[in-house]
């Protein structure tokens, strides 16, 4: 085979994957699929995209306590004491990143309140498990627009919000509990 040649030998392969991925994307076939963009995408792209769709189909809606085995259990938090928790909270934080859950937004808040947002919140939320690698779960720990804005929203970001919304928006703060978490690098 020549060296002019191994290119078509590419293109039909590409050409054959992107045909079974369709394929397998017909049950499931909205407008999400057939869309402009896919029209402008290169062969390989477009197929990289048509796999994440097929995969995201694909994948269990589980509570992300279900996501670990054996599924992960947490004490219930007025049962912790206060020296046990920066350990136990620590431990959680790196097995949810084991499993692709990044904790964004959580300066604002104590060890506490953290580890009942974990509790209540996230090991209970149902969820599609990706097995993708790089592909991260995000789950930004605040509850309303004046957290964002009070926190961790940019000088561009407040003054836009303010001129949208046309509303007197809370003086800025910096966080009171500096973290590094994991994936938040």
């Amino acid at each position: 085979m020549s060296e002019t040649s191994r290119p078509v030998v590419d293109e039909v392969d590409l050409m054959l994957a992107n045909a079974r991925l369709r394929d397998e994307l017909e049950p499931y076939r909205d407008d999400s699929v057939e869309g402009f963009a896919l029209q402008r995408m290169p062969l390989q792209t477009e197929n990289e995209y048509l796999a994440s769709m097929l995969a995201w189909e694909r994948a269990p809606a589980l509570a992300i306590s279900d996501w670990f085995d054996p599924p992960m259990q947490l004490p219930a938090p007025e049962s912790v004491s206060d020296a046990a928790l920066p350990r136990l909270l620590a431990n959680t934080v790196d097995r949810l990143f084991s499993q692709q859950i990044v904790l964004r937004f959580t300066d604002h808040l104590n060890d506490r309140e953290l580890y009942k947002i974990i509790y209540r919140d996230i090991l209970p939320s149902c969820e599609k498990k990706l097995a993708t690698r790089g592909q991260f779960l995000e789950w930004r720990c605040i509850e309303d627009n004046d957290t964002w804005l009070r926190y961790y929203a940019s000088a561009v970001d407040r003054r836009r919000f303010q001129e949208e919304h046309d509303i007197e928006i809370p003086p800025s703060e910096t966080p009171q509990f500096k973290r590094s978490l994991p994936g938040n690098g």
